[in-house]
Parts: structure tokens; sequence; C-alpha cells
């Protein structure tokens, strides 16, 4: 059970409606941060320009290391 209100793929449209199908398209499923993003697409829009530009600047390894590292220092285990 969710705690943050999501906007289901049936309900969706315009921009969000975009980033669902663009998800289905590439991973065959919907992404849980699309999902949470879902009530503010333009804030998916910015996280993604951000872990864009913060990629652009490192090999993909470093990247994934260091994601995990952080996730773990926050006890993430998602």
């Amino acid at each position: 059970m969710s705690y943050i209100q999501e906007i289901p793929y049936e309900q969706s449209n315009g921009r969000l409606r975009e980033i669902y199908d663009d998800s289905l398209k590439t991973k065959g499923y919907i992404e849980n941060f699309d999902l949470l993003f879902s009530l503010r697409p333009e804030v998916n829009d910015a996280w993604m320009a951000l872990i864009k530009t913060i990629r652009a600047n490192m090999r993909l390894r470093r990247y994934e290391l260091v994601t995990l590292a952080a996730a773990r220092t926050v006890g993430c285990r998602y």
C-alpha cells in the first residue's frame, strides 16, 4: 500500500502519459519514481535532468558505485 498518492496510467494524460509511455516502452513497466512524481511531472523532468548532469562527468560504473554507497549509508534497500 502506497502512502503517496499516485495517478494510475488509466487516469494519466499530457506530460505524465508521455513519461508513463516512455517507461513502458523502454522498460516494460512504469517505474516507481515515475509513479512517485505523478502528481508533479515537471519534477520528474527536473530529476532526470539532474541525474543526466551528474552522470555526464563520470563513468557508469562509478555512478552506480556512488549510488549504491549512498543508498547503503541512508539505509535504503530499494
